[in-house]
């Protein structure tokens, strides 16, 4: 093995590790989400509007945190 194997080895060992980390970060904003999709369907009717309101913009926001993870991996393995 030469400095160019090793160097390779390192780095398919660091993708795996960031890879590994940008798919936990992806579900657990996809959780997120569906969280609050869930808490919309079960006290939708007793939310005040605004809630409603702050309510869709996270689940936007951890849908949108969730596809950057997503797309990190995919550029990372490209």
């Amino acid at each position: 093995m030469d400095r160019d194997d090793i160097a390779a080895a390192a780095k398919n060992i660091g993708n795996a590790i960031d890879n590994a980390k940008d798919a936990m970060s992806e579900a657990a904003h996809r959780a997120e989400a569906e969280a609050e999709r869930e808490r919309r369907s079960v006290t939708g009717d007793t939310m005040t509007g605004s809630e409603k309101v702050g309510s869709m913009a996270n689940e936007v926001k951890n849908d949108a945190q969730a596809e950057i993870d997503r797309a990190k991996r995919d550029v990372r393995n490209a």
